[in-house]
């Protein structure tokens, strides 16, 4: 069975429909059909995986002020706080290895595999962390274990996003993939939303009880603990959800074609084949993860030490707000189906340079309308930017190489500007005295991001290079094969039609020896 993909990196805006390899033409049962109930399916499971993943980044980054305590009680101001944060910031700088190891596996052995391999290490990892000694049990060594396990949630999520992004984008039919991939980032968002609330909810519930040292003696333990249940739920997801059919028809044929761009390659000949491209990505990556890392990792963080509210209410703050930039994500996916992904990077970035030094000062004004209402700016170029991130990054790769060229950029561009916002944003208050630094730090990859979205090609409403159309059902496809000649969007060439013949011829092959093994067991001797 074929894939979907959206445009090869060397086709042009408009690529013309061409013929396939040795004249071959679309045929209707070359094309994939994904029923919309398989489509929930597929994706709901991935979802449930990043819902975890960033579980875990908002407890972290909400319980940074008392993993300060717990952790590094011995360092003074601002120390402490900083040496935390850096634990954050390490566990991203691993994540090029994660992808290094783990985006090339997925394009071997499958994304659902290694899908599964992420999620038992993040949930594994995350679930550990609440069973840690303290600076109180064993001094400043205390450090080193949290150090450790943040580096292994690192290493499991350079192939966590990567992945999943890589999943949703090839099951989802091309006219609707804006919207389907859209989800991966609801479930992205509402995870850290859930963390944020948790950490509440037992900060409340702990200082009730016990009193107002609570969160400090035990507390921070328990949202690090649920990740077992949480865990648990979210692998049995992963083992359900099936393979793509992208992933699967380039893979029936599995040899590297060194000088063909849309072959399976290795590291160095993914580089080699699409740089460009992965430039583009690490640029829009680090736009997008820095508002989005800002608003979330950083923002409570922010809130207690610059603006001066309370524990509990930065990390009441922002959930709304992201519970509703999570409501906004399937909306906006929508529409760039329909004006494409270009035009929507491009508002995100005019609006992240227009607003953010405002949303700063309101935010500093220190009452909590005037710090909802920031949240709130902040969060409308941070849901322009997400909207799309999933179904327009992988898009720009070919199949047989996808995971691991997405792998590579994502990662990279993550780990060096994203997952640092919140050690880079707090340092540059700390050197300069400015309260303003993490709005400029944002607007800077913002205005980066818009020189790179020159060299993008749209996406939208076309098969993913190195795979065929993928659409909802039969007479679609039909449709599809129809106009084949006429729509700008089909580009034959860049399909692995000659890959679904060997396939094809495989599988015949296939059924012939079974049959000739079958008349042998049946023929007496």
């Amino acid at each position: 069975m074929p894939h979907g993909d959206a445009h090869h990196p060397s086709t042009p805006d408009a690529p013309q429909a061409g013929v396939g390899p040795g004249g071959r033409r679309l045929e209707v049962d070359d094309v994939i059909v994904v029923p919309r109930k398989k489509v929930k399916t597929a994706i709901s499971g991935t979802v449930v995986g990043n819902f975890m993943e960033w579980f875990d980044f908002g407890i972290y980054g909400y319980l940074a002020v008392t993993l300060a305590v717990v952790f590094t009680a011995d360092l003074p101001e601002p120390w402490g706080l900083l040496v935390t944060l850096l634990g954050f910031a390490i566990s991203f700088l691993v994540r090029p290895f994660g992808g290094l190891v783990l985006g090339p596996l997925g394009d071997r052995i499958g994304r659902q595999k290694v899908l599964f391999i992420t999620m038992a290490m993040m949930a594994g990892a995350t679930a550990l962390i609440g069973l840690l000694p303290t600076s109180s049990q064993i001094g400043l060594w205390a450090i080193v274990p949290l150090y450790l396990l943040k580096m292994v949630q690192g290493f499991s999520t350079g192939g966590e996003y990567a992945g999943a992004s890589t999943y949703v984008t090839e099951f989802s039919p091309d006219k609707s993939r804006g919207f389907w991939a859209s989800w991966l980032d609801v479930g992205s968002y509402v995870g850290f939303a859930a963390g944020a609330s948790v950490v509440a909810v037992t900060t409340v519930i702990t200082e009730w009880l016990v009193g107002p040292g609570a969160m400090v003696d035990f507390g921070w333990r328990i949202p690090f603990l649920l990740a077992i249940p949480l865990g648990a739920v979210a692998i049995w997801f992963r083992l359900r959800i099936p393979e793509t059919p992208a992933f699967e028809a380039v893979h029936a044929e599995g040899a590297e074609r060194p000088n063909d761009p849309l072959a399976r390659h290795g590291i160095l000949g993914t580089i080699r084949h699409h740089w460009k491209a992965m430039l583009v990505v690490v640029a829009l990556a680090a736009a997008t993860n820095t508002v989005g890392y800002a608003l979330t990792s950083y923002m409570p963080t922010y809130l207690e030490t610059e603006v001066g509210v309370s524990n509990l209410l930065a990390a009441i703050a922002t959930v709304p707000v992201l519970l509703a930039l999570s409501a906004l994500l399937p909306v906006i996916g929508r529409i760039s189906d329909r004006v494409g992904r270009k035009p929507i990077y491009l508002v995100a970035v005019i609006s992240t340079l227009a607003v953010m030094v405002p949303a700063f000062a309101i935010m500093q004004i220190g009452e909590i309308w005037a710090v909802m209402i920031a949240l709130c700016i902040v969060a409308v170029p941070a849901a322009l930017f997400i909207a799309v991130s999933a179904s327009a990054l992988p898009a720009m790769f070919p199949t047989a190489t996808r995971f691991g060229a997405m792998a590579i950029a994502f990662n990279i561009s993550v780990s060096l500007f994203g997952g640092t916002t919140p050690l880079f944003s707090q340092a540059l208050i700390e050197l300069t005295g400015n309260t303003f630094m993490p709005a400029f730090y944002i607007m800077f990859f913002a205005a980066a991001g818009g020189v790179a979205l020159l060299s993008m090609r749209e996406s939208s409403n076309r098969p993913l290079v190195g795979s065929v159309p993928t659409v909802e059902t039969k007479a679609e496809a039909a449709a599809v094969v129809e106009r084949q000649d006429t729509d700008p969007n089909i580009d034959l060439s860049s399909m692995p039609l000659d890959l679904i013949d060997l396939a094809a011829a495989s599988a015949s092959d296939d059924d012939d020896r079974r049959e000739r093994d079958e008349d042998r067991e049946l023929t007496p001797a």
